[in-house]
């Protein structure tokens, strides 16, 4: 791979705010980070990591919001910087462009006038480098999320920039593409020199790799920069109070209740499940109980959003069948994907993997209003119901804000609280903890197993292997 100039960031006293939020997404921000450095950015969830991160590439601008201070790269403006900075962001579909998996990758490079041959030879080597081993025809509609999230990185390693910024780039991976992930990005900062800033709520996966450690207060300004052994040593346990993965220092998980007798709720009956008539692995047999939590896990593609969409009676089968119990169904038909809208709203809950699919009004408070409106409940139900809500999942002082405004973590805990706020029998829910911070973790693993406990069921489909621990009475695997 090419060696390139690395790219230098100076900071000073730098911060912006989007224009529908009242609070600044990050303030006070003074850092330098040196060419050819591997930087670690930590922080809870809305510190602003992810808006750093936009503003480093370029992509924050001053139509949207309010900035203040001065942050360059290599000396001037992001903005000026064309293909000096590759970003990869928190939603991978946000980063798909093209059709085909080949023109996707090589879509940058062509804007930056690589030369036809060169392309082609980085776009192959980018997808090996990251271990997404699919055709360069290959639709891209028709890869997994964590695939999407591999595209993306391979599209900017084509680019070979002098800055290469990531905003967790391995959320929605399975452990083994985790570290491949990793090891790629490692693998061409050692072969081009290129700096290296990753945002990533899980010190462990990073330490390791990277020089320096840096932590941005929610409040503005940096509260920890240094070597990472260093920092986790000494500030260790103040950092996992601010909500920082600490591998020492673990969130604390909920006390269980005795739950009461189960009974079934769905049953799958020789289930195919796929997309365009085509089925994904062997056909699928489960009884879905009521005080249950059932984790759906295993590799990328392996089709486990298919299924959980399947369940969630969103998606028709390809064969077999998706049956509701008399006490689910309460009427309603046996067949989940019959159902209106209104009938699934307290039997079926979804939470999508990107939150953004499930959105529909312009303030949080509102979004968490439209299901209990749909469900006809007075004005104070729906209040308690959904300040509870902004309170445990701390959404309360984001309430008036637009939810596209929010960090990808805040935005995933809305999501899951837009189908909370109908307390569903089932709730099916896609990579419920990614984005998140220790604390937020904590609270969202207390409220689904609070729903498990008080007799609902639980699906989800994850690849945080702490979060099935804690909450999964049975696991399934896809391979």
């Amino acid at each position: 791979m090419t060696p390139t100039t690395p790219a230098g960031v100076t900071v000073e006293g730098w911060g912006w705010r989007h224009s529908s939020r009242l609070a600044w997404a990050v303030r006070g921000l003074d850092l330098r980070i040196e060419p050819g450095e591997r930087v670690l950015l930590l922080g809870e969830s809305g510190a602003g990591k992810s808006t750093f991160l936009h503003a480093l590439a370029g992509v924050v601008g001053d139509d949207e919001g309010e900035s203040e201070g001065s942050l360059l790269v290599d000396g001037q403006h992001p903005a000026a910087m064309r293909g000096r900075t590759g970003l990869v962001i928190q939603d991978p579909d946000s980063q798909v462009i093209l059709e085909r998996v080949g023109d996707d990758v090589a879509f940058g490079c062509e804007n930056l006038g690589v030369p036809r041959d060169e392309i082609w030879q980085r776009v192959r080597h980018s997808l090996d480098q990251i271990g997404l081993d699919v055709a360069l025809d290959r639709s891209t509609s028709a890869l997994s999320g964590g695939q999407k999230q591999r595209l993306a990185l391979a599209g900017v390693l084509a680019m070979q920039p002098g800055l290469i910024v990531l905003d967790e780039p391995t959320a929605n991976l399975d452990p083994a593409g985790v570290t491949e992930v990793r090891d790629a990005v490692i693998r061409v900062a050692e072969a081009t020199g290129a700096t290296i800033v990753v945002v990533e709520h899980r010190v462990s996966v990073w330490s390791d790799v990277v020089d320096r450690v840096v932590v941005l207060a929610a409040g503005g300004g940096v509260i920890a920069d240094g070597a990472p052994a260093d920092v986790l040593s000494r500030q260790g346990k103040e950092l996992a109070a601010r909500g920082v993965w600490i591998p020492e220092f673990p969130p604390p998980h909920p006390e269980r209740r005795t739950r009461g007798e189960q009974h079934t709720l769905l049953t799958a009956e020789r289930l195919a499940f796929g997309r365009a008539k085509t089925a994904l692995g062997a056909p699928f047999d489960r009884e879905i109980l009521s005080s249950q939590a059932l984790a759906i896990t295993g590799p990328n593609g392996a089709g486990k959003s298919t299924l959980a969409l399947t369940l969630g009676g969103l998606l028709a089968p390809v064969d077999g069948a998706v049956v509701a119990s008399p006490a689910l169904a309460a009427g309603a038909g046996e067949h989940p994907i019959r159902w209106k809208s209104r009938e699934l709203l307290t039997r079926i809950g979804t939470v999508f993997q990107d939150p953004e699919h499930q959105f529909l009004t312009s303030t949080v408070r509102a979004e968490l209003e439209v299901g209990p409106r749909a469900l006809k409940l007075s004005t104070a139900e729906m209040s308690d119901r959904v300040d509870e809500l902004l309170t445990r999942l701390r959404l309360d002082k984001l309430a008036e804000a637009n939810p596209f405004t929010l960090s990808g973590g805040e935005k995933r805990r809305l999501s899951v609280a837009t189908a909370l706020a109908t307390r569903p029998q089932v709730l099916v829910l896609d990579e419920p903890t990614f984005g998140q911070d220790s604390r937020t973790w904590s609270e969202l693993l207390a409220l689904l197993a609070r729903l498990v406990d008080d007799g609902s069921s639980v699906i989800a489909v994850s690849h945080d292997l702490e979060f099935v621990d804690a909450l999964a009475d049975s696991t399934v695997v896809l391979e």
